[in-house]
């Protein structure tokens, strides 16, 4: 496995200062996928077809998500940049929140969907050309022994990141602040975090990245360790997605709190990010003391088990409990996967192209959302809510294949 060219200081502030962007496109994600997304969908084309438009919505995006980073993360790679492409794809998507914003109250109706639509397309080009050569910098800077510790701040902020996001959006509600406030606190904070790590991060001098062998694409998946990896971080973002872009729809219709549903969504995110805050750090230390796996095997039954007893929640403050359960689970799993993709890179000369490679099996899934909410409609169409059952257990069974997966992976503990 590869070795870091360039270590910074293993001190906590480095390992927050390298992730700070993270927590950035954390407040950025959450409110967009999880709330002012679903909602703006809801608006242009209502509640019969919602499911079907945000699938294709998010389905589209996740081609961009994709296809660019390890294109990206190969041309950094070349020509030895990093913080440039972060600034520059920083801008780009703040320029995409502007539009998405500007449609969400100017526009009605599928004209509406059609430009927020698009800005979305530029959301996601610019949140990946900044990414792709980000998700370098921990393999790169952070020696093996650290990576648990260097996940673990990543996953925290990631949660806080998330946390702020659900409570920002509660303070936006309760104040009736117009939609676009919404989107302009979005941009900020995802200007600063940017800023923070641009500032305090060094730029790894170029010639520390002609170590190691160079390999294809298909030869990193002859590596044990690296095709394992990529297998069950498909699995478990699967489960992830096939659930997530319907939170808001399954708090209206399951939960029965159609009139709050957007307010009781950040209510039951909080509750998740709250308990996946709580685990984050602390499994990041152990992983790097016992092992990765023990981590992953706990985490992944975790969120599985809460999965299918969402569906029989009997009520609010229930299904409130089973998040923060959830949340214990997902950020134990968060605060281990970046380092278990680290631990999987064979070559120290391409770390960005392969990131982005590896980061294929977290974006890739985001596919399934259309799929998903076709099923999700179609099953619903028939009564009784059993588009959620099949959507909630498919979720389910995807974390147990990762899970049960996780042990292939060789020459990781």
């Amino acid at each position: 496995m590869s070795t870091p060219s360039a270590e910074i200081p293993t001190r906590a502030v480095n390992h927050f200062a390298l992730s700070a962007f993270w927590f950035g496109t954390s407040f950025h994600w959450l409110l967009l996928l999880l709330i002012l997304i679903p909602a703006n969908v809801s608006h242009f084309v209502g509640d019969a077809a919602k499911g079907s438009y945000l699938g294709l919505l998010l389905g589209t995006g996740a081609i961009v998500a994709l296809v660019l980073p390890p294109i990206v993360g190969a041309y950094s790679d070349r020509v030895g940049k990093r913080m440039a492409l972060l600034r520059a794809g920083m801008l780009i998507n703040v320029l995409g929140l502007a539009v998405m914003g500007g449609a969400s109250i100017l526009l009605d109706s599928f004209t509406g969907y059609v430009v927020y639509f698009l800005g979305y397309m530029i959301v996601q080009f610019g949140n990946n050309l900044a990414t792709a050569p980000y998700t370098a910098l921990i393999p790169q800077l952070v020696a093996p022994e650290q990576r648990g510790r260097a996940s673990g701040a990543m996953a925290f902020l990631q949660a806080s990141g998330q946390l702020l996001g659900a409570i920002a959006f509660l303070v936006v509600s309760a104040l009736k602040l117009p939609a676009l406030a919404s989107f302009a606190l979005v941009a900020v904070v995802l200007f600063v975090a940017a800023s923070i790590t641009v500032r305090f991060v060094p730029e790894p001098p170029p010639v520390q990245r002609e170590q190691g062998e160079k390999l294809s694409v298909w030869q990193l998946f002859t590596f044990n360790a690296f095709l394992w990896v990529f297998v069950t971080r498909v699995f478990f973002s699967l489960g992830q997605y096939s659930v997530q872009p319907f939170i808001q729809f399954y708090m209206g219709d399951v939960l029965g709190q159609r009139a709050n549903a957007a307010t009781l969504t950040s209510v039951m995110l909080v509750c998740i990010i709250a308990g996946s805050v709580t685990t984050a750090l602390t499994a990041g230390r152990f992983a790097d003391r016992f092992g990765r796996k023990p981590v992953i095997y706990v985490a992944g039954t975790l969120m599985a088990t809460c999965a299918l007893l969402f569906l029989v929640a009997p009520n609010l403050p229930v299904a409130l409990a089973l998040a923060v359960v959830f949340g214990f689970g997902f950020g134990a799993f968060n605060s281990v996967d970046w380092a278990l993709g680290a631990d999987a890179l064979p070559s120290a000369k391409s770390y960005a192209r392969d990131m982005g490679v590896w980061h294929v099996a977290a974006v890739a899934p985001q596919l399934s959302s259309a799929p998903q909410g076709f099923l999700l409609d179609w099953g619903n169409g028939r009564g009784d809510n059993l588009g959620y059952v099949l959507v909630f257990g498919l979720a389910a069974a995807f974390f147990m294949l990762g899970v049960i997966l996780v042990r292939n992976i060789r020459n990781v503990r």
